[in-house]
């Protein structure tokens, strides 16, 4: 009787501890978006910004200041605005990946959608002291929340596609740093503060994780209709 009921047992066991980690996550992004929009608007503190400030001046050089030009360019608007459509036509090509081409597409509109929204609700100017100058806002930060949520569903798709451990976990790690990279360059370029920084990245995952759980609702349907992804 044990051994009946055993796949179902490893089954539930599977999804409450996907349902406990999901949940966990996404906590952990809320506390840290909620702490971020407390320490700038409801008691100003600028202690944090002061130090990731006073670090990337530490790091300053010609070299360096080059580098983060070219990294901040990989989540501009401009980028932002060609890149999705160019995955979403290679993904085309693939049967495979079609599905995951719909969800990179509809992921980077509709978070860029949110930040623009988020941005005039708390409309917190940029630091006057910029290297590069920008029009907007600067809470949360776009490059930190679009890029992250685009990179960050690319993560995915690669998690759930690449078979090959050692290209799944180096494709993972790199698009992680770039990440992280990308989020750097905001602050060493003073077009954002950390908080700002920090709270995009917050916000950008915790609306990619709920996204990718929203669209799983609708994989079936489509499986049932073009044929069932590999997982």
């Amino acid at each position: 009787m044990k051994r009946r009921f055993q796949p179902f047992l490893r089954l539930v066991a599977l999804v409450s501890t996907e349902v406990v980690v999901l949940g966990l996550a996404l906590l952990i992004c809320l506390l840290l978006f909620l702490f971020m929009a407390y320490i700038v608007f409801a008691v100003p503190n600028s202690a944090l910004d002061d130090a990731l400030f006073s670090f990337a001046d530490q790091l300053a050089s010609p070299a360096m200041t080059k580098a983060m030009f070219i990294l901040t360019f990989f989540a501009s608007a401009e980028y932002l605005f060609i890149a999705p459509p160019l995955v979403v036509l290679v993904f085309c090509f693939f049967r495979h990946l079609r599905w995951h081409g719909l969800q990179v597409l509809l992921v980077a509109l509709s978070t860029s959608i949110l930040n623009q929204l988020m941005k005039r609700f708390f409309e917190r100017p940029r630091p006057s002291f910029a290297m590069l100058q920008q029009a907007g806002l600067s809470f949360p930060s776009g490059h930190a929340m679009i890029g992250g949520a685009f990179y960050g569903v690319l993560i995915y798709v690669v998690w759930r596609t690449v078979h090959q451990q050692v290209w799944r976990w180096l494709l993972v790690f790199s698009l992680s740093l770039l990440i992280l990279l990308i989020g750097f360059s905001r602050i060493y370029l003073k077009v954002h503060y950390a908080t700002d920084v920090l709270a995009g990245f917050a916000m950008g995952f915790l609306w990619l994780m709920i996204f990718l759980r929203l669209m799983r609702q609708f994989e079936e349907t489509y499986n049932a209709k073009f044929g069932q992804l590999p997982n």
